[in-house]
């Protein structure tokens, strides 16, 4: 933090976050309170498992307002427990899920691994085939390119959705069987109108409304005529395939980490990336947040009154994927680093936002955000900033110190965030963005998020994955 904040102003701030966040009071970490000790018979990953006990982070930021947030006692430490299995075949973008016994992770190799939660050890490895080398694509940063968006966990059917990116270049849905990781079901997501060597799955799968939405953007470089589309899979293996074009004349690409936000009515929300568009007269739904009905159809859009300016100067306001708030509106966050407060009743057009302010000005924000009530913890390449949102206004509360921020979760009064170019795991008190913890990984990738069960935090960085107590 670059200025220390006075005490006063800490007591005011946290009055503020206790007010403003009707649903979670996060306390800060009290050496007088233990964890309970993890349950020794773990709730399994299936339909006859009822509510788990363990684990239940089954989606990005583990569910599909895409909180971040995961309850329990007051954080004492943070201790290793295990890094397994030592390597895995490839890099890790996906945020790693918990279900029951076991953490499930997915790699740029194409594989799948089930590792169980207490002792780090493989429980099973699927690889779904030949992930596609950087050099048989046109441009981009990854390579091989394989599973990069979070899969998404079915609990009521023990099915693990995963998008692979397959040799000789098309995007697969997988089904697995969370027991053995045997393949169910297989399809071919792709859109019939898109090219899949310059289309990039990035964003998180979701679950919802009887459909598994994939979400696709451009590759790094933004080389090819590629477009944002969101594709809905049917979930039971039954119907077609229903999809959704951002009408740019190219770009507009849906690449947030967190993928889509749905609200409680099951409608969609996404955020696009630059358009080619950059005439004032020409909007084109480039650096818009865009609401969708289940079946796809566009509902509502939001663009910044600047939308052209951002389309010029490729400041994606689609780096980080819509907040759904608890009373239905929206904050959005992009790489302009300006924060705007969105009615979820009626996104505005252009320039309809209710309320803006700059966040991380020069800086930007990427990645996905968590947020416990009205108050947004937000990734930008400066720190994580807690935004508090009133009724009609937006205010930054406190700010990190300054490290490119990964994706951020909450547990325990603690906002956890991996530092990408120093590739340490931080943990800062949620009430005043001081530093508490810190843990040196090996390497981070972009925007990677850890996630967590009670007592448990789990971070998937490089090609390893990590397990820790918070003891």
């Amino acid at each position: 933090m670059r200025d220390r904040i006075k005490v006063v102003l800490i007591v005011v701030v946290a009055i503020v976050v206790l007010v403003a966040s009707l649903t979670y009071l996060a306390l800060a970490p009290s050496p007088s309170k233990s964890l309970p000790t993890p349950p020794t018979s773990l709730a399994t990953c299936s339909p006859s498992s009822g509510n788990a006990t363990y684990g239940n982070w089954t989606t990005y930021h583990q569910n599909n307002a895409r909180t971040g947030i995961q309850s329990g006692a007051n954080v004492t430490g943070l201790h290793a427990e295990w890094t397994g299995p030592t390597g895995l075949d490839g890099q890790v973008y996906a945020e790693p899920l918990v279900c029951g016994t076991s953490i499930f992770v997915a790699t740029e190799d194409d594989s799948v691994y089930a590792i169980n939660a207490t002792s780090g050890a493989v429980e099973w490895r699927t690889n779904l085939g030949t992930p596609m080398p950087g050099s048989s694509l046109p441009c981009g940063d990854i390579s091989p390119s394989g599973i990069t968006g979070t899969p998404v966990i079915d609990v009521a059917t023990g099915t693990l959705y995963a998008v692979a990116f397959v040799t000789p270049g098309h995007h697969v849905l997988f089904g697995l069987d969370v027991g053995n990781g045997s393949v169910e079901s297989q399809v071919v997501v792709d859109p019939a109108a898109a090219n899949p060597l310059v289309e990039q799955q990035r964003g998180a799968l979701t679950l919802a409304n009887g459909y598994v939405y994939v979400v696709y953007g451009g590759l790094y470089g933004d080389c090819g005529d590629y477009h944002g589309w969101v594709v809905g899979v049917p979930a039971s293996g039954t119907g077609s395939l229903v999809s959704y074009q951002v009408p740019t004349q190219r770009e507009g690409g849906i690449w947030g980490t967190a993928g889509t936000a749905v609200a409680a009515n099951g409608d969609l929300y996404v955020t696009t990336g630059n358009g080619a568009n950059t005439s004032a007269q020409g909007f084109d739904h480039g650096d818009s947040v865009i609401e969708l009905s289940p079946n796809l159809t566009e509902l509502g859009y939001f663009a910044p009154s600047n939308w052209a300016y951002l389309n010029s100067n490729d400041l994606d306001l689609g780096s980080v994927a819509p907040t759904i708030l608890p009373n239905g509106d929206l904050f959005q966050i992009g790489k302009e680093g300006v924060g705007y407060l969105l009615n979820g009743s009626n996104l505005g057009g252009i320039g309809g936002e209710i309320a803006n302010v700059s966040v991380c000005p020069g800086e930007g924000a990427y990645g996905g955000t968590a947020h416990a009530g009205f108050s947004v913890f937000v990734p930008c390449m400066n720190g994580v900033f807690d935004v508090v949102v009133g009724a009609s206004n937006l205010s930054v509360i406190w700010h990190t110190s300054d490290f490119f921020a990964g994706s951020p979760i909450v547990t325990g009064g603690i906002v956890w965030s991996v530092s990408i170019y120093a590739a340490e795991l931080l943990g800062f008190n949620v009430s005043t963005g001081q530093q508490v913890y810190s843990y040196s990984l090996g390497s981070a990738d972009h925007f990677i998020s850890p996630s967590a069960a009670p007592g448990s935090l789990f971070v998937g960085a490089g090609d390893e994955l990590y397990g820790f107590s918070l003891a």
